[in-house]
C-alpha cells in the first residue's frame, strides 16, 4: 500500500484530504508543521507528499529544497497545495523542487 505524507495546517482540511486518500487506499500520515513533516519524510519515506506552503514552524518551500538535498528521500514526489495562485507563486514553487502544484480551493 502506497504511503502519502499530507503536511497542512488546517486541520479540517488535513482531515478532509487523509479521509479521501485513505478511501481510496492509501495509508496516510500527517503533520501540522513543517519541521514535524520533514521529520516525517525522514523517517517514514512517504510514497508522496502533498505540502502546504505556508505552515508553521518551517514552511513548505524550505521543507521542500531540504527534501531534494537529501539523497535519502530526494527522489520524493512533492505536490504543492497552496492559497498561492498568481504565475509567479507557481513558478517559485516548482522551481523549489516541487513536481506539480495545486491551488486551493479545489475539487476533491
Amino acid at each position: 500500500m502506497a504511503t502519502v505524507l499530507v503536511v497542512e495546517d488546517d486541520a479540517t482540511l488535513q482531515e478532509t484530504l487523509a479521509y479521501n486518500l485513505e478511501q481510496d487506499g492509501y495509508a496516510v500520515l500527517t503533520a501540522s508543521d513543517g519541521e514535524e513533516g520533514l521529520s516525517i519524510i525522514r523517517k517514514h519515506h512517504p510514497d508522496l507528499v502533498v505540502l502546504d506552503i505556508m505552515l508553521p514552524r518551517l514552511d513548505g518551500l524550505a521543507v521542500c529544497r531540504l527534501v531534494r538535498k537529501d539523497p535519502e528521500v530526494a527522489h520524493t514526489p512533492i505536490i504543492m497545495l497552496t492559497a498561492r495562485g498568481t504565475q509567479g507563486d507557481k513558478m517559485v514553487g516548482l522551481d523549489s523542487g516541487a513536481d506539480d502544484y495545486v491551488t486551493k480551493p479545489f475539487g476533491l
